[in-house]
């Protein structure tokens, strides 16, 4: 294991608790179901770099010290139950890259995107939270070291030509035994362009 996998772990168990533990109405399925969970920030992780990771492991305990979850903030930031707290204008050049490689990944993939979070509000009709919204309550989240971090790792994805949302899917389907997306979009009977 490598000291990213390490740090990639550290920062997993943290959030699973998280997780577990933020205030709900109801019980969702992803609840039920904490290896999914795992599956998909995993992957998310694997696709940062070291210095980031690093950063948002120390953002995570911080918290954790302050005693405050930053899972609850987030999901409360997605329903608007409390206020925003960080004004970074990263927040939005990050979000907008992410948005335009998930966008390119549904032109893409349309198979393996059709479970997909809507891009926006306005496509997902209010019966799922968009990419977006999940995304921007996501950094707002973050300090401002993890955000100028996050934000050199997109602008180095993009500067090389490679697509950050992509790379993501990429390992957690190989986590789920899948050579890659292609593999995948043909054998779950679409075909990738």
């Amino acid at each position: 294991m490598t000291l990213k996998d390490d740090i990639i772990e550290s920062i997993l168990k943290i959030e699973l608790e998280m997780f577990r533990t933020v205030p709900v109405e109801e019980e969702t399925a992803c609840r039920r179901q904490p290896k999914q969970f795992l599956l998909h920030r995993k992957a998310q992780f694997k696709s940062w770099s070291e210095p980031t990771l690093r950063s948002y492991h120390g953002d995570l305990l911080s918290a954790l010290g302050e005693g405050k979850n930053l899972m609850t903030v987030k999901y409360a930031r997605m329903d608007n139950r409390v206020p925003r707290e960080n004004f970074s204008p990263l927040i939005g050049e990050i979000a907008d890259r992410l948005c335009e490689w998930q966008k390119e990944m549904f032109e893409k993939y349309p198979v393996l995107m059709r479970g997909a979070r809507p891009l926006s509000d306005e496509e997902g009709h209010g019966v799922m939270t968009s990419f977006k919204t999940y995304l921007v309550a996501e950094l707002e989240t973050y300090s401002d070291t993890t955000l100028c971090l996050l934000f050199r790792d997109v602008q180095q994805k993009l500067e090389a030509g490679e697509n950050m949302s992509e790379e993501t899917y990429g390992y957690l389907l190989k986590d789920l035994g899948f050579p890659s997306i292609e593999a995948y979009e043909s054998k779950s009977g679409g075909e990738s362009r």
